[in-house]
């Protein structure tokens, strides 16, 4: 479901409380019937380049879906010819490599300027020679890149126990589920030739020389070598019962609706290794996988014909808990049928069977929420414990069944604690970086270690739950403080950036009775001083996370700057010129409809790689800070 609006006009009208009233007005008229929400997510063209691949390779490209694409992928073309991965950002190699194989696979002239602009581009940049493994992956499956050239991903991995170096749990999910079906591909070396080549990329640059070898990345190019010699001449049987069982693995592990854990990534990998296994296109789980694309199509008429864009994941429950919170945060009763209604739709989300958290938790009973319509084997502490935060204050007809999965979510989030004290996303302790110094991973994160955004959800979940002397927070706080950062932030993993790590973390130490006196917390929100823009609001560029010279710099967002308002008014400065700049910021930017316009990207999926626009982000962060701020003014005083 995509925000649009009319243009913006002057709102110097409008006070905070009616700047509030509107944007809760507009939150309203976009839930679904069945009471969710859930905004686009715009990522990068990748995501429909590879579509466009994958459904060549399995011969199922249609013309038409290839124009759709092919118009979105010309769309999003920068002024240089290159393709970002976010809104504003640099080019991207990797990116504009796919990106032009898919308009070469749509039709489009090599000799045509777009076409020359972006091979200009690629070959400034180093060529195919410098794109990333996944890149030239997806080249070695149509003959255009040495599957020789690439490095080996043997099946028999699945075999290596939990407590062994490289074993599939060592891995984060979103990889884990990605490398299982690669590595059958790999082994497989499948080559389709297109009816193109891609000369025109090529640097035809000599590769680097090994690294020595007593470093790190020595050592795994020699053991990548190695793994090359065994893959030529493999113990048969046992490759045949990796490649088996990894088959098995992968159908164990597919949702509903088809995907796998409702990601792109894993999702086109896995069909390619049932495909190539000998699966056909009308077995029930190809079958199911290809037609669950279509969910995930987001198609816009324009004058030029359909443009047909892949979102690379869903949000709805993320979304709806944090449309409850921002509804409730805004003065709406607990008792109202939109509330209620978005709770009894949470309280059917609820996931109540083990995954592959399992593994290192085997004792912990399931509960807990994941992000997406369908990821049973996913569920994440993130979201489990913003759902909490919005169930817990919903009126609810059966209170037994929402106090209940409340409960539930409590416990089995508590026992994903690390054993460092903080929590990471989806997997306890998934922490061993040995895994992230292998030639294959250069495509953004690999593990799922504790992260200061999410610690700081449960830190705060956990408080207002009443366990804030427990020794799950207790240990969670003292994880918080150890990671400030030293000039007073905090490190966003899954949102941009330190402004959202900072506006994450401030409420849930106070929340965890941390005074706002704290020498921490004061830290903190000098920093958020200092970086304010002159306009009022916060905005932190992506670029941050390869830049640190753009830590807390950027254009002003709605969504970031509610992030740093919620941090200040949880520090209690409300009346600050600081916090008054920033409302301020929000209401005179606020569109007439009670929305904000907002194209930069503020959601993080690998720091450094991969990056996401939320289009509600622009709705659910204004409106909670909005109605803590009008909240927490005096009853007397004008809002």
């Amino acid at each position: 479901m995509t925000l649009t609006a009319p243009e913006t006009v002057p709102t110097d009208r409008r006070s905070p409380r009616a700047s509030l009233d509107a944007a809760v007005g507009y939150l309203r008229g976009i839930q679904h019937p069945k009471g969710w929400w859930q905004g686009r997510l715009d990522t990068n063209v990748t995501m429909d380049a590879e579509d466009l691949l994958m459904r060549e390779f399995l011969g199922i490209r249609t013309a038409e879906e290839t124009e759709q694409a092919a118009r979105w992928i010309r769309g999003q073309q920068r002024g240089d010819g290159s393709w970002a991965t976010f809104e504003g950002g640099p080019g991207d190699l990797s990116t504009t490599v796919e990106a032009w194989v898919a308009l070469r696979l749509a039709g489009d002239d090599p000799a045509a300027g777009h076409m020359r602009a972006a091979a200009r581009f690629a070959l400034a940049a180093g060529g195919l020679e410098e794109s990333r493994v996944f890149t030239r992956i997806w080249l070695a499956l149509f003959g255009l890149w040495s599957w020789d050239d690439l490095p080996d991903m043997p099946p028999e991995l699945i075999f290596l126990p939990a407590w062994f170096p490289f074993n599939v749990h060592d891995w984060s999910c979103w990889a884990r589920q990605t490398v299982v079906p690669l590595t059958i591909v790999a082994t497989l070396r499948p080559c389709r030739p297109l009816p193109f080549g891609i000369d025109e990329l090529r640097s035809h640059a000599d590769p680097p020389p090994l690294h020595k070898p007593w470093t790190w990345a020595g050592a795994f190019q020699r053991l990548d070598i190695a793994l090359h010699a065994y893959s030529r001449r493999p113990v048969g049987p046992i490759r045949r019962l990796a490649m088996r069982r990894g088959a098995e693995w992968i159908l164990a592990r597919q949702e509903a609706d088809g995907s796998w854990g409702g990601i792109q990534p894993p999702w086109v990998y896995s069909l390619l290794a049932l495909h190539l296994l000998g699966y056909p296109l009308d077995h029930p789980a190809v079958k199911a996988g290809i037609d669950g694309f279509e969910r995930f199509m987001v198609r816009t008429e324009t004058p030029e014909g359909t443009v047909r864009m892949l979102e690379a994941c869903q949000s709805p429950v993320w979304d709806t808990c944090l449309a409850v919170t921002a509804l409730l945060d805004a003065g709406v009763s607990p008792e109202d049928p939109d509330v209620v209604r978005a709770a009894e739709w949470m309280l059917d989300e609820e996931i109540d069977v083990k995954g592959d958290w399992a593994v290192r938790r085997p004792d912990l009973a399931p509960g807990g929420w994941a992000f997406e319509f369908d990821n049973d084997g996913y569920p994440d502490t993130d979201d489990t414990a913003e759902v909490v935060l919005a169930l817990r204050r919903v009126t609810h007809p059966d209170p037994d069944r929402l106090r209940g999965a409340v409960d539930r979510g409590v416990a089995w989030t508590v026992g994903m604690q690390s054993k460092d004290g903080g929590w990471g996303a989806f997997d306890a302790d998934n922490t061993r970086e040995l895994i992230t110094k292998l030639p294959f991973c250069d495509f953004g994160a690999v593990i799922d270690p504790p992260s200061a955004d999410v610690t700081a959800h449960v830190v705060e979940m956990l408080a207002h739950e009443g366990l804030a002397g427990s020794a799950a927070c207790r240990r969670g706080v003292r994880w918080l403080r150890e990671h400030q950062e030293p000039d007073g932030s905090w490190f966003g993993r899954w949102g941009a950036n330190h402004v959202y790590g900072t506006g994450g973390v401030v409420p849930a130490l106070v929340a965890a009775g941390v005074p706002a006196s704290d020498p921490a917390i004061r830290r903190a929100v000098t920093w958020l001083q200092r970086y304010q823009n002159a306009d009022g609001g916060w905005g932190e560029d992506i670029r941050s996370y390869v830049d640190r010279s753009w830590i807390g710099r950027g254009g002003s967002t709605a969504s970031q700057t509610a992030w740093g308002l919620l941090a200040l008014l949880a520090a209690g400065e409300e009346r600050s010129a600081a916090a008054e700049r920033a409302v301020r910021f929000l209401v005179d930017t606020q569109r007439a409809d009670g929305s904000w316009d907002e194209e930069l990207y503020t959601g993080t999926g690998f720091p450094g790689a991969f990056y996401i626009r939320y289009h509600l982000y622009r709705m659910v962060f204004p409106v909670s800070a909005l109605g803590r701020y009008v909240a927490a003014l005096s009853p007397g005083e004008p809002s």
